[in-house]
């Protein structure tokens, strides 16, 4: 089986699963590659794989490579061939707890779209292969609905009004300001997740601002550091919802960022104490993993 019918086949056992990296394990060198690249991006490394594939915990065992998946509080497409601002946003965007895979070429952008779910695309016009327009039109003749923001250097009206009518969910003008390039992103993303126009989270007296940054409990200021944050977010966008040890390490560290194994209990721990005193608590449930639970009554 080549690797490219291997991503295909595999890829409707991802299908909802925030999963932007793979790490592979080459049998010829025994060194671990790092890419940040989706599962469906196997078909660029050339690589024949064979044989049954045993899954275990969030791990594809496969003769000749290992597959690792991980999870992420969002996950964003950027499609941009010009390196410095590709590079910039993607940097951006990780700095704040999102995974960016970051794609250069707009045919290989497509296949991508094909079989890869995004919570947002962020797309050039301008790009080798096939166009911005081009991935767009094909992307909503396809049936799908992932916000989508373009980056275009075309000032003109006409341009901007043929991104909306072809299905482009907002557009900005180069050059932006990233301020206004995370704004934007963010009123995009709440939309997809059927949230309110607000970059607040409020679980019991906590309130979460996501453009800011920071956290309240009722009117005393809380410091968190940025893993801190991210884990809180991910708790507090979905109250009462188990998370497990493994999807919250995944969340939180990239393939990069070696986590120990009890790395989940220390940041729950220190953001529990950070959190005393709330009207909302981290909760164990034991065997299972951990949630947020308001005791406000509703």
């Amino acid at each position: 089986m080549t690797t490219f019918a291997l991503a295909r086949s595999l890829a409707p056992c991802f299908s909802g699963c925030s999963s932007p990296g793979l790490s592979v394990l080459s049998p010829e060198t025994g060194e671990h590659v790092v890419t940040r690249k989706p599962v469906t991006m196997l078909s660029r490394c050339g690589l024949p794989v064979c044989g049954r594939i045993p899954a275990r915990r969030g791990c594809l065992c496969l003769i000749g490579v290992h597959i690792r998946v991980t999870l992420a509080a969002m996950r964003i497409l950027l499609v941009e061939d010009t390196h410095d601002v590709g590079e910039a946003i993607s940097r951006r965007f990780e700095t704040i707890g999102h995974m960016v895979d970051w794609e250069i070429d707009g045919r290989a952008a497509s296949e991508i779209l094909d079989f890869t779910d995004y919570d947002l695309v962020i797309l050039d016009v301008m790009l080798p292969g096939l166009d911005g327009f081009e991935v767009l039109r094909r992307l909503r003749q396809g049936r799908n609905a992932v916000p989508v923001l373009v980056l275009t250097a075309r000032s003109e009206i006409d341009d901007r009004v043929s991104a909306l009518d072809i299905g482009a969910d907002d557009y900005l003008v180069k050059p932006f300001d990233f301020r206004e390039l995370e704004a934007r992103a963010r009123v995009l993303m709440r939309r997809r997740s059927g949230g309110e126009a607000t970059n607040i989270i409020a679980c019991g007296d906590i309130l979460l601002d996501r453009a800011n940054r920071s956290v309240k409990v009722g009117k005393r200021e809380v410091q968190l550091k940025r893993r801190e944050m991210t884990l809180l977010e991910i708790l507090a966008t979905r109250p009462g919802r188990v998370f497990s040890k493994d999807q919250l390490l995944d969340m939180l560290f990239g393939f990069d960022e070696p986590a120990g194994s009890n790395a989940i209990e220390l940041y729950i721990g220190r953001l529990r104490k950070k959190l005393e005193g709330a009207q909302a608590r981290i909760v164990t449930v034991r065997g299972l993993g951990y949630q947020l639970v308001s005791d406000v009554q509703a």
